[in-house]
């Protein structure tokens, strides 16, 4: 019987053909991670009544295909170990091989959980450096969508181990997270990577699960016609073209004697503008198009000649690079941080001229601030915020946002998760809700509904959902007022109902100029921490901060009870207690004073609210300050308590009582 080891081009094959043979999803594949302890499912493809017998680990099971040519095989529970092969065999011969048994993690949502290691790297070289490590697995889901049903199979992929060249591309969050229960629980981890950057909860939605959500439901059905999929993005990709052919075309930048990063070209009509910063809050006004940048630096001898790095923080919307007059690089969306290699031969000792040509589409343009921006070379850096000079190379309406299909309910569900269904999971960690944030109260339905529905179709019982909740993110503001952001980590508070969960709280990692912040080794720490109690029973550590209990108003204030405080709380570097806002009856809140009683309560109050009836805390998009926090069992520093708020019920109830 021929052999085939089931590498690339065999998996390619999707049909059953003439030949009928055997056929695997690419999710099972060399160098993949089965999930220990727990009976594995294999399956694949062949003629309708063929047997398929499957040999691993000392085992061997048979099964034969369905009249839809699918058959499926379930091997008893494995311990922990490997490498190990597996025989496939039907009318052919397929050899899988480095495979290891251990723990099986999804790892779904939206671009905080893809965002892949190479955007971290600068922050984590020496974690890259020490990353080699063959327990430590990622599978790369590749973004699918599907509006006419569930996919069989994905559409590429493989297993990776990780080593500084390869980790760059696994998600972040993952691999700390993976790296943590590899260290703690010595055995093999392997991610499956699903993330799809901006996509809403409801697009990871079965159409089972969007019967519940009849608007979502219609919607996806809108999207079943190919024809209709075609002519959306063919309108899109006209409308951007014909938007950046005018940007090209008309801007004088680019069209006049000289080109502005040409060092000679005339300077004196430019004026002056702060780096980093917005144009529109500097005068310049509010302006799509392009927004031409120059600022000229004086150079030491030791640079000149010398390879640099040059740090640009963040730019809305595009940028394109030129240093002495020669493009040095480009990035062609906002979130990404802008870091240029220098090539050698370029600076020069003296002036040197860094021009920068800003293409904003809508919105407001210019430099994020709070970011990096330096020239550095091997021993001298060189601060460019402050002082630059501006000029408007063309001005242009904005463009009209892209229809991004996959963020439409349900298309990547059935192209990304229906195909991995049938593969044994321990769990899920979850880091999505950023695209849900202005619909925070039917998030509080939505988010258990996509859960539900995951733990439905794997067909695995209650399984471990960890999710992250939302990171800060936007201005810091001094008042107490209504937040998106903080309304959407409610909801997702309100999901630790849902048995099995856990919640890890971000809302102090946050950056408040950025979507994506970098720390993203606590996060997938604190994951971890979590999956100890959620997953593994693990109990002899925190692993979660103080969580809201129940409120009691005493008077004028109000006395907080918070459980996972064994240890007892404290407030995160001294000081004050911060965070804490009471409101009376007319909804008007105040910044509270707030101190720590006994082990488990906090108790707020307010002058300006003599009668209070809700307590809530950290409520804000960048809750910056506050600081409740619990002591690990070593009476640490623990972790942070969420944000949350109550209001008292008159009578008996969670939510609080008055006395």
């Amino acid at each position: 019987m021929r052999s085939l080891q089931c590498t690339g081009w065999l998996l390619l094959l999707s049909g059953f053909g003439a030949a009928a043979q055997v056929k695997v999803p690419r999710l099972v594949s060399d160098g993949m991670v089965l999930q220990r302890e727990i009976p594995i499912r294999v399956w694949g493809w062949a003629s309708p009544g063929e047997k398929v017998t499957v040999k691993f680990g000392g085992e061997t099971v048979s099964g034969e295909t369905n009249d839809r040519g699918k058959w499926q095989v379930t091997l008893s529970p494995k311990k922990a170990g490997g490498p190990y092969a597996m025989d496939i065999n039907g009318i052919n011969h397929i050899w899988l091989k480095n495979i290891m048994v251990g723990e099986v993690w999804v790892c779904g949502g939206q671009s905080n959980m893809e965002l892949p290691m190479e955007r971290v790297k600068e922050k984590y070289p020496e974690v890259i450096a020490r990353s080699e490590n063959t327990a430590i697995r990622q599978f790369r889901v590749p973004m699918r969508y599907d509006f006419n049903g569930p996919r069989e199979n994905l559409s590429g992929g493989k297993w990776e181990s990780a080593n500084p060249e390869t980790v760059l591309s696994f998600s972040a969050v993952g691999y700390f997270f993976a790296r943590d229960i590899n260290a703690r629980y010595h055995v093999p981890v392997g991610l499956i990577n699903t993330a799809v950057g901006g996509t809403p909860a409801e697009a990871w939605l079965s159409a089972d699960a969007l019967r519940s959500f009849p608007e979502y439901a219609a919607e996806a059905a809108r999207y079943a016609d190919t024809n209709n999929i075609n002519k959306i993005i063919e309108g899109d990709k006209e409308a951007s073209e014909g938007w950046y052919a005018r940007v090209w075309n008309e801007d004088k930048g680019l069209h006049g004697d000289r080109p502005w990063y040409d060092p000679a070209a005339a300077a004196s009509d430019w004026k002056p503008i702060e780096v980093p910063g917005y144009w529109s809050d500097q005068g310049a006004g509010n302006i799509n198009g392009v927004v031409w940048y120059r600022k000229e630096i004086d150079l030491p001898a030791s640079m000149a000649g010398q390879p640099a790095r040059l740090l640009l923080g963040r730019i809305v919307d595009r940028d394109s690079v030129y240093i002495n007059g020669k493009f040095t690089g480009t990035i062609g969306y906002q979130y990404p941080p802008r870091r240029y290699d220098v090539p050698a031969g370029l600076l020069q000792a003296g002036r040197n001229t860094i021009v920068v040509r800003v293409i904003n589409s809508e919105g407001k343009g210019g430099f994020v601030p709070d970011k990096p921006y330096r020239l550095m070379g091997s021993k001298d850096t060189v601060d460019l915020k402050g002082q630059w000079t501006y000029k408007v190379g063309m001005v242009a309406q904005p463009l009209a946002p892209e229809t991004f299909i996959q963020y439409k309910p349900m298309g990547v569900y059935n192209g990304m998760i229906a195909p991995i269904t049938d593969y044994t999971i321990r769990g899920v960690i979850w880091y999505q809700g950023e695209s849900n944030v202005s619909r925070a109260a039917e998030y509080q339905t939505l988010f258990p509904a996509v859960i539900a529905d995951w733990r439905r179709h794997w067909n695995e019982g209650v399984f471990p959902f960890i999710f992250v909740q939302l990171a800060g993110y936007g201005p810091v503001k001094e008042q107490p007022e209504e937040s998106e952001e903080a309304a959407l980590r409610e909801a997702q508070r309100m999901t630790l109902s849902v048995p099995r969960t856990g919640m890890a709280v971000a809302m102090d990692l946050g950056e408040w100029n950025d979507l994506h912040p970098l720390d993203k080794e606590d996060v997938g720490r604190r994951l971890a921490l979590s999956a100890g109690h959620v997953a593994y029973g693990d109990d002899d550590m925190i692993w979660t901060g103080p969580q809201y209990h129940s409120m009691k108003v005493k008077g004028e204030k109000i006395h907080v009870v918070f459980n996972d405080a064994e240890s007892g709380l404290i407030v995160k570097g001294g000081g004050e207690l911060r965070g804490f806002e009471v409101s009376g009856a007319d909804g008007r809140w105040a910044p509270a004073k707030a101190v720590i009683e006994g082990k488990n309560v906090v108790i707020a109050w307010s002058d300006a609210v003599p009668d209070p009836v809700a307590v809530r805390y950290a409520w804000a998009d960048s809750p910056v300050g506050a600081n409740l926090y619990n002591r690990d069992i070593l009476f640490h520093d623990g972790l942070p308590a969420p944000s949350f708020a109550a209001r008292i019920k008159e009578g008996k109830g969670k939510a609080g009582k008055k006395e």
